[in-house]
């Protein structure tokens, strides 16, 4: 719970090629002793609840619901929003009978909740014709519906009021705030503003201190507190989930790193230059190259396709990354397979 805390949030992709991207984060920022089954008890207990795509602490939920009632936004909204919330007045019926259906029959998954949508959900990528995911999407943003539980691919849904119950919500802009500097909290350095994202921005717009970064463009914020101490900084090797907070910004990760890095699971083989689900290295402070590896439980091995160096690995960066390796292996239960090289490492 005090990673969860510090870090503020928990992916909740499901795609496992290693392990889910939960448990893989927490094993890389935790070590072995990371048990899976802490996480499952934290949820099952709803210390951690399943909000807008991630797991946040319950205590967290009241700054990420004060601008429920305002939804759609407030200030000036641009086109697409107004288009969304033309779509969402459309289909008022298909609205109350989902409202209707959880109040007799909740918690149930998206599957068992009606389609009675007037007008067609429509998209140019995996949501389009999804009326039903696309209306629980945006009842839960507007505090109508939550997700009681998930496992894997499956959420199960429920009135929001018998979640959260009715305790009256903080102010929104004060809310934002928070959130910023607990974003900023997690990620030390950010940009103060950048694009959009209702489910978890980028930016931390005035938390914070305003630095300069020697050698990169832009303005940025820096929470003082880290550096305190910052001489006394002692790296270590970590091979990162790609779902981590310290990877998660693209563009933060070239500027303050010069990490070129993609997740390449959604492009085709063939353009695929890492791997389908290739893991961020970390040497000290530096992120270093990528590993692109996969747990084939059934044969009992995680199979080492390939260890990419961004820079030619010293003897001791090897040694370090193959420990990592190794301990990867063990926490999964299973033997490294190393298909990188014909002699092995």
């Amino acid at each position: 719970m005090d990673l969860v805390r510090h870090l503020t949030l928990l992916p909740t992709e499901p795609t496992a090629p290693i392990a889910t991207s939960y448990d893989l984060l927490c094993w890389s920022r935790l070590g072995s002793a990371y048990d899976p089954g802490e996480l499952e008890t934290a949820v099952e207990d709803q210390r951690l609840v399943h909000y807008l795509g991630f797991y946040r602490p319950v205590e967290d939920l009241p700054l990420h619901r004060a601008e429920a009632p305002y939804w759609p936004g407030r200030g000036t909204l641009k086109p697409w929003v107004h288009e969304v919330a033309d779509w969402f007045a459309a289909n008022e019926e298909c609205r109350q009978d989902i409202l209707s259906t959880l109040r007799a029959e909740g918690p149930l998954p998206a599957t068992r909740l009606p389609d009675t949508c007037q007008r067609t959900w429509g998209s140019s990528g995996w949501t389009n014709n999804k009326n039903v995911q696309q209306m629980l999407w945006f009842m839960l943003q507007r505090d109508e519906v939550a997700v009681v539980s998930s496992t894997g691919r499956e959420k199960l849904w429920d009135l929001a009021e018998r979640v959260y119950g009715h305790a009256p919500l903080p102010d929104p802009d004060e809310a934002l705030a928070e959130r910023d500097r607990r974003r900023l909290r997690a990620l030390g350095i950010a940009r103060p503003t950048g694009p959009a994202d209702r489910a978890e921005p980028t930016y931390v717009r005035e938390a914070g201190e305003p630095a300069v970064i020697e050698g990169v463009r832009g303005t940025w914020r820096v929470d003082p507190s880290l550096l305190e101490g910052l001489e006394e900084f002692e790296g270590r090797t970590a091979v990162l989930s790609p779902f981590d907070r310290l990877v998660m910004d693209r563009k933060r990760l070239d500027a303050v790193f010069g990490f070129d890095y993609l997740l390449e699971m959604y492009k085709p083989r063939e353009q695929r230059v890492w791997g389908y689900y290739a893991l961020p290295i970390l040497y000290g402070d530096r992120l270093v190259g990528k590993l692109d590896a996969t747990a084939e439980r059934e044969e009992g091995v995680l199979r080492v396709d390939a260890v990419h160096e961004d820079e030619p690995f010293t003897p001791a960066m090897t040694h370090a990354v193959d420990a990592e390796i190794e301990d990867l292996a063990g926490w999964l239960g299973v033997e490294v397979l190393r298909m990188d090289s014909p002699a092995g490492r």
